[in-house]
């Protein structure tokens, strides 16, 4: 089969064996994958990957049929439309465990493949750890990012009072209310936090989903309320940086790091299923969606990393075999 493979010199189309499911995953024929951020450093064998990851599919979210089951597989069926996150989506097949699969009604396949991760890692983000309840105020710190963008519809559906939405670039800023957006702000300005305090009546976000951290932070605690919760999801910003440590103590701010890079996998099905519970109905009426920016196909994968690469899109990136 063909897929989109790691190498030393970055990303690579090649022939490889089609994979075969162990007792508790799916083959899956498909249709279509999701790009991440991530990708990029995978294609290298770096970052999320590892160098016994060179020469094999990359890849973190697709959908398409079932074609072949494990011997202990439940609740799925040959033949089944599904949705699935793991590795090796940039290919004509890829396997997926069984709880990270989830079947599909009437989604497409292309909406349905850039969807597993933003929605697994904006509900961890601001339902699971942000602990957001009706009312509270929400700052979406990288807003533009997919997971930012479901992070905001999220926070809209369970009743946010204002929604505060970061990004550098003016023409995405403008494309941010469609998504729950109540407020857009520019981080370049320094007194964006002023901004949110006051759109909040002094008193600040309850929950901040920071995509961005770095020297940042500060900037985002100003902004938290007195026991706000801030939930560092990315790091696009940079890794390290001061961290005014009397400003996190005087708001007795939860500062709270994520990652699925050390999440056993019964975590990641329990993420599954909790998001499941809380946003399948909304996902299936089309009330939680993600932005396609341009569809590539399989063969063209280099030049749809080049384009990610230049971070002028918009929503999600899709792959195609």
């Amino acid at each position: 089969m063909q897929a989109g493979v790691a190498t030393e010199a970055g990303l690579a189309i090649r022939e490889v064996p089609r994979p075969a499911p162990g007792d508790e995953q799916v083959l899956v024929k498909v249709a279509a994958a999701g790009m991440n951020r991530a990708d990029l450093n995978a294609a290298k064998g770096a970052g999320v990957a590892t160098k016994e990851a060179l020469g094999k599919p990359i890849g973190m979210e697709w959908a398409g049929e079932i074609v072949e089951l494990g011997k202990a597989v439940k609740g799925l069926q040959v033949g089944d439309r599904v949705m699935c996150s793991g590795g090796g989506g940039y290919a004509d097949y890829a396997v997926a465990d069984m709880g990270r699969t989830i079947r599909l009604e009437e989604l497409g396949f292309e909406q349905a493949a850039v969807l597993p991760l933003a929605l697994m890692t904006a509900h961890d983000a601001v339902v699971t750890q942000g602990r957001l309840a009706e009312g509270d105020a929400v700052l979406v710190h990288g807003a533009s990012s997919a997971v930012g963008l479901m992070a905001m519809q999220i926070a809209r559906l369970r009743g946010a009072s204002v929604i505060a939405a970061t990004s550098g670039d003016a023409a995405k800023r403008e494309r941010l209310k469609p998504f729950g957006a109540t407020l857009t702000l520019d981080p370049a300005d320094p007194a964006w936090p002023e901004l949110l305090l006051a759109a909040t009546g002094g008193k600040g976000a309850n929950v901040a989903i920071d995509m961005v951290s770095g020297p940042s932070i500060d900037s985002v605690m100003k902004a938290a309320a007195v026991l706000g919760r801030i939930v560092n999801v990315g790091r696009l910003g940079g890794a390290r940086a001061e961290f005014d440590f009397d400003l996190h103590a005087a708001k007795r701010l939860a500062y709270v790091g994520v990652t699925f890079r050390t999440r056993a996998l019964a975590e990641v099905r329990a993420i599954v299923e909790r998001m499941k519970a809380d946003l399948w109905e909304a996902v299936s009426a089309g009330n939680l969606s993600l932005p396609i920016d341009r569809s590539f196909p399989l063969a063209e994968a280099v030049a749809a990393h080049e384009h990610m690469r230049a971070n002028r899109h918009f929503g999600k990136i899709v792959l195609r075999p």
